[in-house]
């Protein structure tokens, strides 16, 4: 059974594959830049990881206590292919993602708990983890590049739920969730705003054939930036 993020994926690696579809510029000089193939296998290895090794399946709540980044929208676009529901406020969830996995996170009431390194090549987690704690830089990598999943999701189960507790289905994730933006347009798209905000401006963007340029809070967003990226049509 086909829901709208497995047919948004399917888009991203079929239509203009080689193009850009996320650019991520970051502290330290960070840019990150995935063409719609790339990130389709981001997505697909992300979706094996949860699937294969943390026995994620249609249904399964993920909370997802990161800030917005390349690697949360990652994390939400492989949930909503495997047919999860991605949490972005605090409620109960099975799955626990986090940038910040002490021992007050692990002891959570969670099944599992996954560490996300931040920095853009980071292979691993620095330091010690807690114990359980999953290292996604370290686990992801080894995971195919396509993704089968073992259970159809369904459409009418929940797809996101946000901070303020307003509920999404599959069904509602394109034309409920995501944010109108236009056709085919390179849109600036600020990780100052939060993860909900980004993740409703990626999937408007996606929709419509267009590509996110995703700005942390402490990159200046000059005319420089804005004229290379081709932003708004620049």
């Amino acid at each position: 059974m086909s829901i709208p993020a497995i047919e948004l994926m399917t888009a991203l690696r079929s239509g203009q594959s080689t193009s850009p579809r996320l650019t991520w510029y970051g502290p330290d000089a960070e840019r990150v830049e995935l063409s719609g193939r790339v990130l389709d296998n981001w997505v697909a290895k992300t979706s094996n990881l949860l699937q294969d090794e943390l026995d994620a399946e249609p249904g399964t709540r993920l909370r997802l206590d990161l800030p917005a980044h390349w690697k949360s929208v990652i994390l939400a676009l492989a949930a909503w292919q495997l047919g999860l529901e991605v949490v972005l406020g605090d409620a109960d969830a099975d799955l626990l993602a986090t940038a910040d996995p002490g021992p007050g996170a692990a002891a959570g009431a969670f099944d599992v708990v996954m560490a996300v390194a931040l920095p853009a090549l980071a292979m691993r987690w620095q330091g010690e983890l807690p114990t359980g704690v999953v290292d996604y830089a370290a686990e992801v990598r080894s995971h195919g590049d396509v993704f089968m999943p073992h259970v159809d999701p369904d459409a009418s189960r929940r797809a996101v739920e946000t901070a303020a507790g307003t509920v999404h289905t599959h069904a509602e994730l394109l034309d409920g969730f995501a944010a109108a933006d236009g056709q085919g347009m390179r849109v600036l798209v600020p990780a100052g705003d939060g993860l909900e905000k980004v993740l409703a401006q990626s999937l408007g963007a996606w929709r419509g054939d267009g590509s996110v340029v995703l700005v942390h809070p402490d990159v200046g967003v000059t005319e420089q930036l804005l004229n290379g990226e081709r932003i708004g049509g620049r």
